[in-house]
């Protein structure tokens, strides 16, 4: 069973560094960009989808998707972001496939992406372990989604900690009644809706696309330098998403194209 022999940077914001940390798959994944999705383990139809889609939109942006390899909204954002582009964190030993239900779907991310656990080999999983790989979970992201929660939920012992650890938090928005936890978040203002995948996608994402630059009619009227007002009256939603995306910068009141 390897062990991590140097520490993870992202794991220092946890109370306390793992002991030690076992590991099967690609190491590499730890170098990307990396984002945690949890949720309950009975998501809504419209949940399923949507975090599948979300999950699936962050991987093909080269971003890696963290998650516990629990059932429900876990195993939905692993299966969006494909085994190669995906970490699991276990609440037992690395060597166990917990839940059993899952253990094609962690079979798969232990040979094309990455398992962790900070438990010895052969340890059982137990009540107290799933609150403990919750906070890896949230410390090895660069922030935090929720898809869907109900109040008291362990997904909300995640926020905690992310709260704790002064992460953003991101939630699919729901109707009323629904995933109650997380539109509480949001009505407290702790956290983010995520309205449109790709424009949120943008916001992490690294990677720029050529083609899309030499046929975004926005992009091409900024090769003129119009004035920010300008441009605000002209694409006003456009000028904050290129902001928002690295594409143009203001200088002295014009728009400048990278």
């Amino acid at each position: 069973m390897p062990l991590m022999e140097e520490k993870i940077i992202e794991l220092s914001c946890m109370k306390k560094y793992p002991n030690s940390i076992s590991y099967r798959g690609n190491l590499k994944l730890l170098e990307k960009t990396k984002i945690s999705i949890v949720g309950t383990r009975k998501p809504s139809k419209y949940t399923r989808e949507f975090t599948k889609n979300l999950a699936t939109a962050l991987s093909d942006n080269d971003i890696c998707i963290v998650s516990g390899g629990a059932m429900g909204v876990d195993a939905i954002a692993h299966l969006g972001a494909t085994s190669f582009n995906t970490i699991a964190v276990l609440p037992c030993g690395i060597d166990i496939k917990y839940p059993s239900v899952n253990t094609n779907l962690l079979q798969d991310i232990q040979e094309n992406g990455l398992l962790l656990s900070q438990f010895d080999e052969g340890f059982k999983s137990r009540p107290w372990t799933f609150v403990t790989r919750n906070e890896f979970v949230v410390a090895l992201g660069e922030i935090l989604i929720v898809t869907e929660s109900d109040i008291n939920s362990g997904s909300m012992r995640s926020v905690e900690y992310a709260l704790q650890m002064k992460k953003k938090i991101f939630v699919l928005p729901q109707r009323l009644g629904e995933s109650r936890a997380t539109n509480e978040l949001l009505a407290s203002g702790r956290a983010e809706a995520i309205y449109d995948i790709d424009a949120f996608v943008s916001r992490f994402s690294k990677k720029k696309s050529e083609v899309f630059k030499n046929n975004d009619p926005f992009l091409e009227y900024c090769k003129s330098n119009p004035s920010y007002d300008e441009a605000l009256n002209k694409y006003a939603h456009k000028v904050f998403e290129a902001e928002l995306n690295g594409d143009i910068d203001i200088v002295n009141a014009k728009i400048v194209l990278r």
